[in-house]
């Protein structure tokens, strides 16, 4: 009864919300109108400002007010978004904001001439305006446009976010990024760095002799990584084709055909999870070097990092965290994290250990002494590490280095030699043909680029191609294909390269102190929302089944497990204590293809952490904001290193012509509260 008259409770706020969420949007809806009106009425005067093509631009901002001296009393044009309007009689101050920043512009009756500063004071915020004026201070000191003519450019027909609390809901700062750079200053400097970036990464590499070149997206065969493939089809060829994975294959084939030094900077495909650094379209640089190896890509990775952090910062200091002050407008979807901003030298030397030493180092098993993959296990089972039944000695070495190594890396590391069983297309080690010739740089936890004294034995590489096929065949999808092209070129010759390859987002994270990878792609990967009509109707019902007539549903081929036939008793019964839970964050736990790490609010607290293995059937970001079923009072179990603490339910569908079981979240209407209890 208590829960229920809690609920009984909550409804009238709810009430409340939807009402003031109406009048709000019927606010909206009216200012609306109201612009449409001014601009049907420039129209019919004339004056459609969508008619103008060009206005000439002579200045920005931030030049204005860096060189005041030189620009004080001359006349200057400049042109952006009206931020602000003050009206006072006969003189009035608005804020223009450009590419570079904001200026104050001082606008007077008595200079621009009555019909035009009437015009003006029917001027919205959001609309796109050129001004015309000299530049001088006013008596409170800030630098100023003394406005003689001013020009609606565009008309601005939406409402901006209230300038005082920003664009803060961070999902629609994803989606509708335009708005996003015009209300934060940091989100547009974050994405202006990213330029700079690039293209300081572009003369460093030219100033070293390499090429810039470009290679196929479109492939028959997606190799050079661990990953699945997004697929798609040649209509004019009638075949079947895979979005690129990496950009490797083909760069090699250059440094075959005589290509010394060459590089590409491009988009990759990965049909994986989203998370804070996982984006499934995301930017790679990959270069390749002939007759050096991998201690070569590390001397260059170090002086590349150093020079374009000088370069586009000023500085090889990196603050890096949650430097954000209370009150910040510009969060993340990563805000709320207690992360203590930790200071990156890239100034130093960057360190260089091998896999087997930072294991040994973290936890105190050397893998060295370990001699099989039945040892393996058995070390991983004591450390509870767990692992999957094809796994070998190396793949659990690498499940070692994920659990106590990487998040303890946050000055810059190369960690080298890794085993052979995760690096297929690596040459070995002379002195041990267990490893390979690779490293991988790690800073602040993460992995930064991934670098090989690259394999060029074409029969060795043949039988490292065919191993990979046999994965395949055993379902795994992200396992590489023999690629007989690539091994064509290889066997004509190819000299001794290193190669390597960088994750541009996290670079521009690292130096631009971004806590996810969403805010620095421009438009990040988001699940499509607002169909409307029958379509967007028939897409929910196929999508959640909650409002399909169970007739219209085949349920023909389903395989129904026996019920039990053991009764349990209502007491013991009654001791599982089952909760409605809203989930507040979801992402995928690394280095696991099937576990979701869930943040909820179980009504009592906001951060109880469930590990759940149904990633094959959901997406982190959809499930965001949804109500689940929990038991919470389970022992915390920990599963990858991460305490889970209790079980959200699903419903198992199992299928008469199928093995394989499908898992279905059981999720509520959002009506019912975080923690009430089921009975």
């Amino acid at each position: 009864m208590e829960e229920q008259n809690q609920g009984r409770q909550q409804k009238p706020v709810d009430q409340n919300e939807r009402q003031q969420e109406e009048q709000s949007q019927q606010e909206i809806g009216r200012l609306r109108q109201v612009r449409r009106d001014k601009l049907k009425e420039l129209q019919e005067a004339g004056a459609d400002p969508f008619q103008i093509v060009k206005f000439d631009q002579t200045h920005h901002s931030k030049e204005i007010q860096d060189h005041f001296s030189e620009w004080e009393d001359k006349e200057v044009s400049i042109a952006g978004r009206m931020m602000s309007k003050r009206v006072m009689g006969k003189a009035s101050f608005c804020n223009v904001q450009d590419l570079e920043g904001n200026i104050q512009c001082y606008v007077a009756r008595d200079e621009i001439g009555t019909e035009a500063y009437q015009a003006f004071k029917k001027f919205d915020i959001g609309d796109i305006i050129g001004i015309k004026g000299h530049v001088f201070k006013t008596k409170t000191g800030e630098i100023s446009v003394h406005t003689k003519e001013i020009t609606l450019l565009s008309k601005s027909l939406q409402i901006l976010p209230e300038k005082f609390h920003g664009l803060t809901n961070t999902d629609l700062r994803y989606r509708q990024r335009y708005v996003d750079l015009i209300m934060n200053e940091e989100s547009k400097r974050t994405f202006i760095l990213r330029s700079k970036i690039i293209s300081s990464i572009r003369r460093y590499l030219d100033g070293q002799g390499f090429l810039e070149v470009e290679t196929p997206m479109l492939v028959p065969n997606a190799g050079g990584a661990a990953a699945r493939p997004f697929e798609t089809h040649y209509n004019a060829l009638n075949e079947d084709i895979k979005l690129r994975i990496s950009l490797e294959l083909y760069l090699k084939r250059l440094i075959v055909g005589g290509m010394e030094r060459v590089y590409e900077i491009g988009r990759v495909f990965r049909n994986e999870g989203l998370d804070t650094r996982h984006n499934p379209e995301f930017t790679l640089m990959e270069l390749y070097q002939a007759y050096t190896d991998y201690h070569g890509m590390m001397d260059l990775t170090e002086a590349m990092y150093r020079h374009v952090a000088k370069e586009v910062l000023g500085t090889t200091t990196i603050v890096y965290g949650n430097t954000a002050q209370e009150g910040d407008q510009n969060q993340s979807e990563t805000a709320g994290e207690d992360k203590k901003p930790v200071v990156i030298d890239l100034g130093k030397p960057f360190r260089r250990v091998t896999m087997v030493e930072a294991i040994k180092e973290a936890c105190g098993v050397d893998f060295d002494q370990i001699p099989d993959t039945e040892a393996a296990k058995k070390v991983a089972d004591e450390k509870k590490i767990a692992y999957e039944p094809h796994h070998k000695k190396g793949d659990i070495e690498n499940l070692f280095f994920d659990e106590f190594c990487e998040h303890q890396m946050i000055q810059p590391t190369f960690v080298m030699d890794h085993p052979i069983e995760i690096s297929p297309l690596t040459k070995k080690k002379p002195d041990d043909p267990s490893k390979v010739q690779r490293f991988e740089l790690y800073i602040n936890g993460a992995e930064m680029c991934n670098a090989y004294s690259e394999l060029n034995d074409p029969i060795d590489q043949r039988e490292r191609f065919a191993a990979q096929d046999l994965l395949a065949a055993a379902g795994d999808e992200e396992a590489n294909h023999t690629d007989e092209d690539f091994l064509n070129a290889l066997e004509i010759g190819m000299p001794p390269t290193g190669g390597i390859g960088y994750g541009i987002d996290r670079l521009v994270m690292l130096l631009t102190n971004s806590a996810a990878i969403r805010d620095v792609i421009l438009f990040p990967t988001m699940k499509t929302i607002g169909k409307s009509g029958k379509e967007g109707q028939e897409a929910s019902e196929s999508e959640t089944g909650f409002f399909t007539p169970n007739e219209k549903i085949d349920f023909s081929n389903v395989k129904i497990e026996p019920l039990f036939e053991e009764q349990v008793d209502f007491d013991t019964f009654s001791k599982s204590d089952f909760r409605a839970v809203k989930i507040l964050a979801c992402e995928a736990v690394p280095k696991s293809k099937k576990l979701l790490k869930f943040t909820l609010d179980d009504g009592v607290r906001k951060d109880r952490v469930i590990l759940s293995g149904i990633h094959d059937y959901y997406e982190p970001e959809e499930l965001v904001g949804k109500t689940a079923i929990a038991i919470v009072n389970l022992p915390p179990r920990k599963m990858m290193g991460i305490e889970s603490e209790g079980m959200l339910i699903s419903a198992v569908s199992n299928y008469q012509d199928s093995d394989q079981e499908e898992l279905h979240l059981l999720m509520v209407d959002n009506h019912i509260p975080a923690g009430a209890k089921l009975y």
